[in-house]
């Protein structure tokens, strides 16, 4: 198999984390999850680290050129390789520019876009099912969130749309896995 370097985007409750874990076990190669690698780059106690617990101590957002920084240093480990599946990033245009600029520099295949599209009904009820949703989730504040979302998205959607995939996110977990693997023709 040829290097995958897949990008799994969707709104929240679409299934995202649940699809990376499962397409990372069955493709052989790492999800790579925005939020984990900060954490962990802060465990670390590096120079980057320590201004990342810095940003985030101040309770602010982590500005886009130290995320891009820590994610062009996970990429470059060997697990990498044969590919990854990034989940959570890029979430803004300017993301998605400078990881096909890194991969670019990195000689790597380009990133293929798999969105999970469901409605927003559906996505309502399975944040307020799952009892994952946040402790203030309502059915405003999670209106709030999908469109913050949809704010933030539609310019990576548009960017990446030549080589974007939409699945189904409706169905069985396996359902919903075997039409992502189909449509990335693994």
């Amino acid at each position: 198999m040829s290097e995958l370097n897949l990008i799994l985007t969707g709104p929240p409750g679409a299934g995202k984390g649940t699809q990376a874990k499962l397409l990372a076990k069955r493709l052989g190669i790492p999800q790579i999850a925005t939020g984990d690698i900060l954490r962990e780059a802060v465990a670390s106690g590096s120079e980057l680290g320590q201004r990342v617990k810095a940003i985030m101590e101040r309770g602010e957002l982590v500005p886009d050129e130290v995320v891009i920084e820590i994610v062009e240093e996970r990429l470059a480990r060997e697990d990498c390789v044969p590919g990854f599946i990034l989940d959570g990033f890029p979430r803004t245009r300017e993301q998605a520019e400078a990881l096909e600029r890194l991969l670019g520099r990195a000689r790597r295949e380009a990133v293929r876009v798999v969105s999970l599209v469901v409605p927003d009904q559906v996505l309502r009820q399975r944040i307020l099912e799952r009892g994952q949703g946040r402790a203030d989730d309502s059915e405003e504040t999670i209106a709030t969130r999908l469109e913050v979302y949809r704010q933030q998205t539609a310019p990576v959607l548009d960017y990446f749309r030549s080589r974007l995939l939409e699945i189904d996110g409706i169905g069985s977990v396996g359902e919903i896995n075997s039409r992502i693997v189909e449509a990335i023709e693994v």
